[in-house]
């Protein structure tokens, strides 16, 4: 009995050693703590730059003067003269029609006119006559001399009519004549010698380009319009010669934006006496690019995206102010900036959203 007596006591000693370790054990924290982080309100001064920057775009090379050759008038072809890709000179026959109802009326008007003439080369020797015998008082009566001059006044102004007339007939002649309007090369021909050609017909009968000079057109985007120096050099590479580079001047632009893609048509003239380049091919330019007076520009980061838009944040004293700006050329780690700011302006170095419109 003394025995069992020692061995509980034992067990409620070790019970009591345990509640007293559980209670003097310290409670666990059940809430993290919360870190504030300021906001960093560095600024920096906003650049007033002009430097010269580069774009690359595709461009395409294209004939200096390119024309779809139509007959003027009804007729049939008799012959052609040159074929695709044959080279032609200004004023060189290409092909000759024929209508044979036009050269008849030609004929008849020339008819037409050779009577007119007898007929005014009559009544002028009348009318001449006349006057010479009018010299002598009473020998010609002034009815019978007004009337001559009528008469030759009024041969002269048939004759002048049918002139005209046959002036017309010929001028329609010679638009049987299929003739090239400047230096070039054939680069189509669309029919054969007995077609039937005119007015009506919806196909040309040769399409002519001119291959000695180019133009190389090019397209850049909106915000580059205003950083074109007359000056601008394109250099430029295409396919068929890789890794060879050729240059051209800037030669004319456009004026005005494409109202469909808001873009600025610029032209360089190619000299291609040499037939090294081909009109249609299409080309990779790289422009140098300059504006004609200094911008904005701002560290890349300084720029908050948002969905409304793009902003920078400026800073006067306490004052934080949101100022909407249009984003221009990007160059490594600055941007080009516009909207309501100035060059003193000092602008938050790593904006945020939570960064909102203060007042002083």
């Amino acid at each position: 009995m003394k025995r069992y007596f020692t061995f509980s006591l034992a067990i409620l000693g070790s019970a009591v050693v345990f509640m007293a370790c559980k209670d003097t054990t310290p409670k666990e924290a059940t809430q993290t703590k919360q870190t504030v982080v300021a906001a960093d309100l560095s600024t920096s001064v906003l650049q007033e730059l002009n430097p010269t920057y580069s774009i690359t775009v595709p461009g395409e090379i294209k004939p200096y003067e390119q024309v779809a050759l139509y007959a003027k008038v009804s007729g049939f072809i008799k012959q052609v003269y040159v074929d695709r890709g044959d080279h032609v000179k200004k004023g060189q026959l290409l092909a000759l029609l024929e209508a044979p109802e036009m050269n008849q009326r030609a004929l008849s008007d020339q008819s037409i006119q050779d009577k007119a003439y007898s007929d005014y080369l009559l009544a002028k020797q009348v009318y001449d006559r006349l006057v010479e015998a009018s010299r002598t008082t009473g020998a010609v009566a002034q009815v019978e001399l007004e009337r001559a001059q009528s008469t030759m006044h009024s041969t002269k102004s048939a004759f002048e009519s049918a002139k005209a007339s046959t002036a017309q007939s010929k001028q329609l002649q010679d638009y049987l004549r299929i003739i090239a309007p400047f230096d070039g090369i054939i680069t189509q021909r669309n029919l054969s010698a007995g077609s039937l050609v005119g007015t009506n017909n919806n196909s040309p009968i040769f399409e002519l380009a001119q291959n000695d000079q180019l133009r190389l057109t090019v397209a850049i985007p909106e915000k580059h319009a205003g950083a074109i120096p007359q000056s601008t050099t394109a250099t430029f590479s295409i396919s068929a010669y890789p890794g060879e580079q050729f240059t051209a001047q800037l030669s004319r632009t456009s004026g005005v934006l494409n109202q469909q893609d808001r873009s600025l048509t610029l032209e360089f003239d190619l000299d291609n006496r040499q037939g090294k380049l081909q009109g249609g091919d299409y080309a990779q330019v790289k422009l140098n690019l300059q504006r004609k007076q200094p911008t904005l520009w701002v560290t890349t980061k300084s720029i908050l995206h948002t969905q409304s838009g793009n902003f920078v944040i400026t800073k006067n004293g306490e004052q934080l102010s949101r100022i909407p700006v249009e984003l221009g050329v990007q160059l490594d780690t600055i941007t080009e900036v516009f909207g309501a700011l100035n060059s003193t302006d000092l602008v938050i170095n790593k904006p945020s959203e939570e960064m909102k419109n203060t007042k002083k």
